[in-house]
């Protein structure tokens, strides 16, 4: 059984940092992208980074350039978020998934094959 469990959500000041972690467990398949997403209230869920299983290419949202950082560790199975200088805007729940075939595209919610459950995300001004 596949499962994709994310942690280290919270609440926090604006200009503050958080880290997300994503555990994959029970899945031996192929991976392609790893990706984190995001969806607030009323709006679609979002891409926010995204890493390319093994080579290590990474993907970002242009909101997110140069304040988030998409890691993995390969021995532990788990893609981490690195959030830091969060603004309000970026509460949501943020949420881990991943490809299993090569699509092109890190973007798009519907090529991701597996989810994980959430982790909500609260930064006040």
């Amino acid at each position: 059984q596949v499962q994709l469990v994310e942690s280290g959500g919270g609440s926090v000041q604006a200009g503050g940092s958080l880290r997300l972690s994503c555990a994959l467990s029970g899945y031996t398949y192929r991976i392609t992208y790893m990706g984190w997403f995001r969806q607030a209230p009323g709006e679609e869920r979002k891409g926010v980074a995204a890493i390319y299983n093994g080579i290590g290419n990474t993907y970002y949202a242009d909101s997110v350039k140069g304040r988030f950082t998409i890691s993995q560790d390969n021995a532990k199975n788990t893609v981490y978020l690195q959030m830091n200088s969060l603004k309000p805007e970026d509460t949501a729940m943020y949420y881990c998934a991943i490809q299993d075939n090569y699509t092109g595209s890190w973007k798009l919610v519907e090529r991701y094959k597996y989810w994980g459950q959430g982790t909500q995300v609260t930064v006040s001004s």
